[in-house]
């Protein structure tokens, strides 16, 4: 195990829309502490913090709403057409979602010892956050599924669609790099079953 704590930390991820929003509430719902890394990226950027004000200064007030909120709508069309552009986005958030990510793990260590940490967070390879985990899970999905419910639950064309699957490491990669996979596209009882039975086996390794 990469860490030295007595509970296990286990990074969650997989391609875009390949499911893994419901893998995490499964795992949440069988006593898991879910970490979202998407939940806390919303936080560091809320106006006026310091990531805000990165992205403020980087990208210019065409990322606003007139709330002064992030307009993510408007910086994500920026960034996804432009890896450089994407790659200075991460460096300002990763960071502090990585700090926040921490304190929460330390809190959920001492409220049990024998706690199961599933970090759900879907750039965990790009990042490099593999490395700071005790085990990985990748749920997967077939393309036509993942753009299927791209288009469903973004309101994308086919062309956005792969434009953000591609975005991201090739789904094939991760899960050679996977510890433990999972069927995003399995019916909802039968993957609940499996969840279940995956975290048996990580509540008797922490």
């Amino acid at each position: 195990m990469v860490s030295s704590r007595v509970m296990i930390l286990v990074g969650l991820t997989g391609g875009v829309a390949t499911g893994k929003s419901t893998v995490a509430k499964m795992f949440e719902r069988c006593g898991a502490v879910v970490i979202d890394a998407d939940a806390l990226a919303h936080e560091v950027v809320e106006p006026g913090k310091p990531a805000w004000r990165a992205i403020l200064k980087t990208f210019g007030k065409a990322v606003l709403n007139p709330d002064r909120t992030l307009n993510r709508q408007a910086l994500g069309a920026m960034v996804f057409r432009n890896r450089s552009k994407l790659q200075r986005l991460e460096q300002i958030i990763h960071p502090r979602v990585a700090r926040e990510q921490a304190r929460l793990t330390r809190k959920a260590a001492r409220s049990d010892p024998k706690a199961v940490v599933i970090y759900d967070v879907p750039l965990l390879f790009e990042a490099g956050i593999d490395k700071r985990v005790d085990r990985v899970i990748v749920v997967t999905a077939d393309r036509e599924t993942q753009i299927a419910r791209l288009k469903k639950r973004n309101g994308f064309t086919r062309a956005e669609s792969l434009r953000r699957i591609r975005s991201q490491m090739p789904l094939k990669q991760k899960t050679a790099a996977a510890d433990d996979l999972l069927d995003g596209t399995t019916p909802r009882p039968r993957l609940l079953t499996l969840v279940e039975r995956l975290y048996g086996q990580l509540r008797a390794l922490a």
